[in-house]
């Protein structure tokens, strides 16, 4: 039973995590249209900020802050976050 609870997490980590880096590239996309079909007509807007990751509960023990500072570093290794949402989440993580 260990083994496939600890194979369903690591499904759902790397489903979400492919999730994430699909919905950056589509909004990084997104803003390169923008602004190409806003140089032929009107200056473009932003693309829209990404929503950050929901902030952890309050009643958390330390391995669990822990995991959830690792995997927003492998997070910021892989472009999904900016320095700026790494440095935001890490204070809320913190707390």
């Amino acid at each position: 039973m260990p083994g496939l609870l600890r194979g369903v997490a690591r499904t759902a980590v790397v489903a979400g995590t492919a999730t994430a880096v699909s919905n950056r590239v589509s909004r990084r996309q997104q803003g390169r249209w923008a602004a190409q079909q806003g140089y032929q007509t009107q200056p473009a807007e932003p693309p829209p900020a990404a929503a950050p990751p929901p902030a952890p509960a309050p009643a958390e023990g330390m391995e669990s802050k822990l995991d959830q500072l690792k995997q927003l570093g492998e997070l910021k290794e892989q472009g999904v976050l900016t320095e700026a949402e790494f440095e935001e989440q890490k204070r809320r993580i913190l707390g």
